[in-house]
């Protein structure tokens, strides 16, 4: 699959130059690179001294930085939150824009929005895909994703539950008609609370998808219904198990089936507790440059945090946020395919500053910070099958992070923006006063 934008690019070549390469690939790092850019695309990337610029091109001292491709999330919600509320009413072309250009600033050049999108995404999409918008995040979709009826998942106004096989087949179907990325399903209880889609439905939707050429991604919170997904032939998890350890037989039915991990959502865990106090990165200015003045007065409100501590199911949350992490590290050592997804986007999940935690989670979880970069860039444009996505590399798309430090030295290193680019253009930053939801 191939992601049209910036198909016309810079219309001048570009020469970068004085640079650590991290080239999202298996070659170790290179320094003292270059890389050539043309309508948008690497046309050649190595060593400089081995550099022939073209003709007239425009050349960029880095000044011993260091370059990686873009990050890519595969799990997150655009357009439906503003100041900590989430609501369908929201959703809007310029609201999803405003989200896209938000991850854009923070290096995050692709996502995969999870299953809550209404029909102007599509247009969003065509657009970018035709070189009219090269500033923001590239955006797949999944459309409307699918819930059982009187269950968990979705967003109200937005996502049409199914209450029957018949229906499941439907519904997949009317999303098919859209041209939608990948189909997104919701398997879950919330913790006992409503009923669970039964086994029929999941099937009718992943054997309706699969018919029809494609891939299906779920929701799970629990490891019997992990297993049952997998032996049904599902694509991918969007969250990792999280009631208790994953086992060999869940890891020999992912083998099987070819089930990627295909997001963590580790950061999604963690800020289920992070708001019952103020949370330390409040006053990151990595942070406070993507929100609004009014989520950052929300999230240091005392009675907002009593009424977050107050759930119910509060001192619950930080054992899920362990077991997750220890599953990711015992699959990821198995040798299941995996990428990175934060579930961004709803109330507390932030976009752009996530992708950073989450990568700083996966290495407190066990691996490390090239693994994690991995999961980000390359592997996650394997998944999406966007083969001109993911590595540095000549005739791919040039969307890259220039970094002021090593992020293999030490992952939060990737904070350390200098710039973005996506397609060979320079991403604008994002105004810390206006900046954010």
């Amino acid at each position: 699959m191939s992601c049209g934008i910036g198909s016309e690019g810079s219309s001048d070549a570009l020469v970068f130059r004085n640079f650590t390469l991290i080239d999202g690939g298996d070659h170790a790092p290179l320094p003292k690179a270059a890389m050539v850019v043309e309508k948008g695309r690497i046309s050649w990337v190595g060593p400089e001294a081995d550099l022939k610029a073209p003709s007239g091109a425009k050349t960029s001292d880095l000044k011993g930085a260091f370059v990686i491709p873009g990050l890519m999330n595969l799990h997150a919600h655009l357009g439906n939150t503003i100041d900590l509320v989430q609501d369908s009413k929201f959703h809007t072309r310029e609201s999803v824009e405003k989200d896209l250009k938000t991850y854009a600033s923070y290096g995050v050049t692709t996502v995969l929005s999870m299953g809550t999108d209404q029909d102007d995404i599509f247009a969003v999409r065509t657009d970018q895909r035709a070189n009219e918008t090269p500033s923001m995040a590239r955006v797949y979709t999944t459309g409307q994703g699918l819930m059982f009826k009187g269950g968990y998942g979705g967003l109200a106004g937005v996502n049409q539950p199914v209450a029957t096989p018949e229906e499941a087949a439907a519904a997949v179907t009317a999303q098919l008609a859209k041209d939608v990325d990948f189909i997104k399903l919701w398997l879950d209880d919330e913790l006992g609370t409503m009923p669970k889609m039964p086994a029929a439905i999941s099937a009718a939707i992943i054997e309706t998808a699969h018919k029809n050429n494609a891939r299906v991604l779920a929701h799970i919170f629990y490891l019997e219904d992990a297993k049952r997904l997998a032996d049904q032939g599902v694509d991918g998890f969007v969250h990792g198990v999280r009631d208790q350890p994953v086992d060999q037989t869940l890891i020999d039915r992912m083998e099987q089936h070819g089930t990627w991990q295909a997001a963590g959502t580790l950061s999604r865990e963690a800020s289920m507790f992070a708001y019952g106090s103020t949370p330390p990165f409040a006053s990151d200015p990595f942070f406070t440059r993507g929100v609004s003045a009014k989520t950052l007065e929300l999230i240091k409100s005392p009675e907002r945090q009593k009424t977050i501590a107050g759930n119910p199911n509060f001192t619950k949350y930080p054992a899920f946020f362990e077991t997750a992490k220890a599953n990711l590290k015992r699959l990821v050592d198995a040798g299941v395919p995996f990428a990175l997804g934060t579930d961004a986007g709803p109330p507390g999940r932030f976009p752009g500053y996530f992708e950073h935690w989450e990568l700083q989670l996966m290495v407190d979880a066990g691996l490390t910070p090239a693994q994690a970069i991995d999961a980000a860039t390359r592997r996650a444009a394997m998944f999406l099958g966007a083969e001109d996505l993911g590595t540095l590399e000549p005739t791919k798309w040039a969307d890259f992070i220039v970094l002021d430090a090593d992020p293999l030295t030490d992952i939060r290193n990737s904070r350390k923006i200098r710039s973005v680019y996506i397609a060979g253009s320079e991403v604008p930053s994002i105004n810390q006063a206006t900046g954010g939801s």
